[in-house]
């Protein structure tokens, strides 16, 4: 059977621009090509773990308007189960500005909207979809204090959760310490520790997450590979080399193929390894959720 994965989190839909450089303050850069897609850090780790092999419900906020309506076509047409989203009136869906340089460099500009409007209460009305899951993927594009609700429940339920801590943000330790596995990249863990200030070495900030009892802990470096540690254990994965494209959710395909694998029995260490060459594989192509592989695709590679 497919693993039960509850991804809790954000829905946008993307505005690419593809530019010779990213624009400086004051700058217009021309030239740029357009792409519309759908994306948010929620609705990208719900289709990286659907396209990892997960059974997949997703949890979110969408407007009723064109860009709400052309979000649940595409999570039906992937296979996710999109009947806990909630239909918010008199708002706009979630809308993302982005530009991408031509070295894979992207700036991102994020309006909301609807995903402002995910409360503790409809995470309340969606318990017994959360009880039901075999791990719970949440992350940062929703209202603070959801999160921390989410996570609390997860844990009464004793569901193992991935917290990925994107965007950047202060988290109160007291949540920290219900976390099973969080996933930041050095920038997302440098602000989430609180003995933090100025640049540190990685190892630190490993043992500085550890002693907030956080049990599994996975540092995404980009073109570096991934710095893991689970108890003490640390081992290191690199990324294999290729020409990025647009780094755009590359993250989100690491954090749903991992959900995905560890629900499946996979030991840390191979998922780490196969979600982050699933990242790897996104970068080589334009967009959020239309650069995520296939596992099919995924493991091609790894065995070519």
């Amino acid at each position: 059977m497919k693993p039960r994965i509850v991804v809790v989190g954000s829905s946008n839909t993307d505005m690419i621009i593809k530019l010779p450089h990213l624009p400086k303050p004051g700058e217009t850069v021309l030239g740029g090509e357009f792409h519309m897609v759908n994306g948010g850090k929620g609705a990208n780790q719900a289709i990286a773990a659907a396209r990892a092999g997960g059974q997949v419900s997703f949890i979110s906020c969408i407007a009723n308007d064109s860009f709400g309506s052309g979000t649940l076509k595409h999570l039906k047409k992937e296979g996710i189960d999109e009947t806990s989203i909630k239909i918010i009136e008199n708002e706009s869906s979630g809308i993302a500005l982005i530009n991408v340089a031509d070295s894979g460099e992207n700036s991102i500009s994020v309006a909301p909207g609807a995903n402002k409007q995910l409360l503790p209460k409809d995470i309340e009305e969606r318990k017994s979809l959360i009880k039901s899951a075999d791990a719970l993927l949440i992350q940062l594009e929703i209202p603070i204090e959801t999160v921390y609700h989410t996570i609390k429940l997860a844990n009464n339920y004793n569901i193992p959760i991935i917290l990925n801590p994107a965007p950047a943000q202060q988290i109160d330790p007291e949540i920290l310490k219900l976390v099973t596995i969080i996933t930041p990249n050095e920038n997302e863990a440098m602000e989430i520790s609180p003995q933090v200030d100025g640049k540190i070495d990685r190892m630190e900030l490993v043992k500085i997450l550890h002693k907030l009892k956080i049990e599994t802990v996975i540092i995404t470096l980009g073109e570096k590979g991934v710095l893991y540690s689970n108890n003490g254990q640390v081992g290191h994965i690199e990324s294999i080399k290729v020409s990025a494209v647009d780094t755009t959710a590359a993250g989100d395909t690491f954090n749903g193929y991992l959900a995905t694998l560890l629900a499946k029995g996979e030991s840390l260490e191979n998922a780490v390894r196969v979600a982050n060459y699933a990242a790897s594989i996104s970068v080589t192509r334009m967009g959020a959720s239309t650069s995520i592989p296939y596992m099919d695709e995924v493991l091609k590679s790894i065995n070519a």
